[in-house]
């Protein structure tokens, strides 16, 4: 898997902070032999993200783009609207997942206001600036990511996820989360 990681940060960028997210990022990727194809550092300004996501789809052809920073409330934190303005389709259940999951360790998670989505066929997913925060987000997605790249590439959904060991159990048609839909008559169904 071809990987892009994009560091979003005015201090690192202008060198008076050292990137930490960044090669947190590259180290869990060649760790899970994930290829990391480009990396950058580059300032929080719409622009320069916009441009660095679009070289790693259109010129470094990443399956997956990972950003780091720009994400929360700051009034430079733009990272999201740099990413929407460069995908072609939203996947929103993405970065839904990491808040949610987030939210278990942290209640800052909900600050964050990251955003994933497709362009051509790269998976484009923003990451929080916290090196810490960055880790356990990998952690949550490194299950998914294959069977996403799977999916974008013309995988069907019958393909099991490859780090997936058991079935996925199935509901009988007695357990009480099973409704079967019966045809309304009359105005009542009783």
């Amino acid at each position: 898997m071809r990987v892009s990681v994009i560091t979003s940060s005015d201090r690192c960028a202008r060198g008076e902070a050292e990137d930490q997210s960044g090669p947190a990022i590259i180290a869990f990727c060649e760790q899970h032999g994930w290829d990391v194809v480009y990396a950058a550092v580059v300032a929080d300004d719409l622009a320069a993200i916009s441009d660095a996501l679009r070289k790693s789809a259109d010129d470094h052809a990443a399956d997956v783009a990972l950003t780091t920073g720009g994400t929360g409330l700051g009034p430079r934190d733009v990272t999201p609207e740099a990413t929407l303005q460069v995908i072609d389709r939203a996947a929103p259940g993405i970065a839904e997942a990491l808040r949610l999951e987030s939210l278990k360790i942290t209640p800052f998670a909900m600050l964050s206001r990251g955003v994933a989505g497709m362009r051509a066929r790269t998976l484009i997913i923003n990451l929080p600036g916290s090196p810490k925060a960055v880790l356990e987000c990998m952690e949550i997605l490194r299950p998914i990511i294959p069977h996403a790249i799977d999916m974008m590439a013309g995988g069907g959904h019958n393909q099991r996820m490859k780090d997936e060991s058991k079935p996925r159990p199935r509901l009988s048609p007695t357990h009480p989360h099973t409704h079967t839909l019966r045809p309304k008559i009359g105005g009542y169904n009783g």
